[in-house]
Formats: structure tokens, sequence, C-alpha cells
């Protein structure tokens, strides 16, 4: 490998030769059996079929009185019917009895319907007194009942394997009795933050020496993107420590912050060659061009610069969508997307990505008026992002654009 440092890049890859490269390594994490409590979130590994009928017994849709429905025929306001009151059904206290014609059943919602009773009467319409209902309006047979599977039947398909589970699947796969559907392991995450002139996160700026804040927005990410974060710390610039973080074999991905450009202590890029295959570094974007991508004993290593920004956005253009598709979920960025006309031009390069902050007033575009890297309080102005592919030389003033929004609520200027 030639030794970038000092030199710069003799050469950079193109965005989509790096993306293309992680969609044939990468394939989703083998599955395990997930408690239901903690499913929410995680990606289903195998299809679910029920085994039971949802509602498992005819139940009673509403407060009311169980009834042979021909009973009722022809009651009124003017004319109600009497019926005898044998006693009450309650939601899992069943009444042990029969109903037979001219008898009725106190029942509540969601209580199972007594043997011989085919209809309920809602409350509203009956007025009890010493042991006689009288009712004023007549209910068809099978009338607010709920009907044995009548929500999910024996045998149905209520999930397939492939789909990220909402709060309503686990109430689902509670209610037909799985206990721990099996899921797709989430991946395992090494952070390497290395740089001897950082301070922890939470600390106070001294001197020449920065608070790393690269680790606060990654871990962020990383728990966005469904991974497993592992247990970290700053290292400081000696090769063998960093190499010893590297080769960490609990981690199924390497996020290396810091360290990764053309720097005389950048050694992480001939650590990740000397160690595996340094598939990729430099790659033709902005920012974020010292972005690394490499392998090692299996696992993916993330060389990503330590500037903020560039970190951010090699962070969403590939690692992001590699932790996603490691864990069965799209690779597609989870950003809510819109488009919008630009108040100004954007000036890019053909041959170059760009990632572009904006910021949206009265109903357009505006890029933020700053290049730097470092410059994290941007992503902050900014409401989202612009992508400018490599093909394009810019986007003039007025074009409609793709925006990517950073928040999921979308800002008062955007919303319809």
């Amino acid at each position: 490998m030639r030794d970038v440092r000092m030199k710069g890049f003799a050469e950079r890859a193109d965005v989509e030769e790096v993306q293309d490269f992680l969609g044939v390594q990468i394939r989703p994490l083998a599955s395990e059996a997930v408690d239901l409590l903690s499913c929410v979130g995680r990606v289903l590994a195998e299809e679910v079929r029920a085994e039971v009928d949802v509602p498992g017994f005819a139940r009673s849709a509403m407060d009311g009185y169980a009834v042979c429905g021909e009973d009722t025929f022809g009651a009124s306001a003017y004319d109600p019917i009497a019926l005898s009151v044998l006693g009450e059904a309650l939601p899992g206290k069943p009444f042990a009895g029969r109903v037979e014609r001219g008898n009725a059943v106190r029942v509540m919602t969601g209580a199972p319907i007594p043997a011989g009773a085919d209809a309920v009467v809602m409350a509203e319409v009956c007025e009890e007194r010493k042991g006689v209902v009288e009712i004023s309006e007549a209910v068809a047979p099978h009338k607010n009942i709920g009907a044995i599977g009548e929500d999910i039947r024996v045998g149905d398909l209520v999930l397939r394997a492939g789909r990220r589970l909402r709060p309503q699947d686990a109430g689902l796969l509670a209610s037909i009795g799985v206990s721990a559907p099996t899921c797709v392991r989430r991946p395992r995450v090494q952070l390497v933050i290395t740089g001897d002139e950082l301070l922890p996160a939470g600390s106070q700026p001294e001197g020449p020496r920065i608070v790393d804040s690269n680790s606060v927005v990654v871990r962020s990410l990383v728990a966005r993107d469904g991974g497993e974060l592992l247990p970290f710390e700053i290292l400081p610039d000696r090769p063998e420590i960093i190499s010893d973080a590297l080769r960490d074999a609990d981690a199924d991905v390497v996020i290396v912050t810091g360290g990764s450009s053309v720097g005389t202590e950048d050694h992480a890029p001939r650590l990740v060659a000397e160690l595996g295959s340094l598939d990729f570094h430099g790659i033709s974007m902005r920012p974020s061009s010292p972005t690394g991508v490499g392998r090692i004993e299996g696992r993916l290593v993330f060389l990503l610069p330590g500037n903020p920004v560039s970190c951010l956005c090699a962070y969403e253009f590939f690692a992001g969508p590699s932790l996603r598709a490691l864990g069965g979920r799209s690779r597609e960025w989870p950003h809510r997307r819109v488009r919008l006309p630009l108040a100004r031009k954007i000036s890019s390069a053909v041959g170059r990505t760009d990632y572009v902050r904006i910021a949206v007033e009265s109903g357009k575009v505006i890029p933020i008026a700053t290049s730097g890297a470092s410059i994290l309080s941007s992503t902050v102005r900014a409401d989202g992002c612009v992508i400018v592919p490599r093909e394009l030389e810019g986007m003039a003033e007025g074009a409609e654009v793709e925006v990517l929004l950073y928040d999921d609520e979308i800002p008062e200027e955007v919303a319809p």
C-alpha cells in the first residue's frame, strides 16, 4: 500500500463505487430470539403465522345483555320485551349456565358470550328491575358479538420476514402468544476515537485541546441505525494501541473517527492495510474526501475524518447504510424527503459528490454559506442537506431539488 501521509491522494474513488462495494460485501447478520418487550425496532428474520384464533371465544362487543335475538323481535320504547336476568358474565369470568328462550345474562365488553345466547342488546336500550330486564329495541342474531377468529385465524400470516417491528406489531405478537420473535441480530460496533488533542465529552475545552464531539454524534447515529455500541474510550495516537482496538473480535463493524487522513499521526489507514485490506482511501466527495473503507478478519472498518461535518457526512454515506443492512433494514437514508426550489445556486464540480447543508425559508432551499468541514454548528443551523451527484457541476437558482431533512417533523415552512 502506498503511504499517503504528508503526500496526499494520487486518486480518489467515486462515491458510487464505494457504495456498490459495500452492497456486495454486506448480508444481514444471523438471527436470534428477542424478548417481546425488547423487540420494537428490530427486524423479523422469520415470518410469523398464528397458532391460535384471536379472539379464541365469542365475546361481547359492548356492555349490555346476552340474549336469544328472536326474543327481542317487536320490542320498542312503547312495548318493551321483558326477560329474566340469570346472572352476569365479566371479562375472564364467564357465566356458567345456559341462556334459554325468555332469559338474559348481563355482560360487559369483552366477556364470553354465554352458551345459548346469539346476540347482545346494548345497555342503553335496557332497564333492569328486580331480576327482570326490559328491552326497548330489537337486536338481530349475531349482533354485537365478536366471533371466534374475527381478528386473526389459526394459520394466518401475521407478519412477514424483513419487517421492522413497530409498537403495534409487538402488541399483535403478544395477542397470539409469541414471547420471543426471531429477529436479525443487531450489529455490534466498536468505536475507535483517536487523538492526543481530545478531551472526553462533557469536558471544558482548554488551551490547544478540544472536546470530543464525534463520539456523541456517532453513538446516536449508531443507535438510530439499529447498532449496538460496545464500550470505548479515547485512544492516544499510538499505533500499537490503535492496532489492538482495530482487532476487537467482539465487533461486527469498526468505526474510526480521526486519524484517517494524510498527516503524520494518521496511523489508522496503514494499520488497516497491515491487519487486513484497505479497500478505499480517498473518495471524490466534499466534505469527507479522506474517508477510508477496509476489512479486518471479516469485519468492515470505516475510517471517518476527524472534522465533525466530514465525520457526519461519511457516516451517512457509508457506515450508516452498512449498519442498517447488517441489521436487516433498508440501506436507504432514514430521512424524510421533500422537493423544493433553490433560492440560490449551488456550485459543485463534475466528478465530485457534494453534501450541502441547507436551510428552508419561505418554502425555498438556502445553501448555508460555509464549506468548512469543522463547522459543526452549520449542521445545527441546517434543516437538512442536498446531495449534488458527481455528474453535475452544480444546481441552478430556482431548480427543484430533493432535500433530506434532519428532523422527523417537517419545518413549518415546508409543511403543506
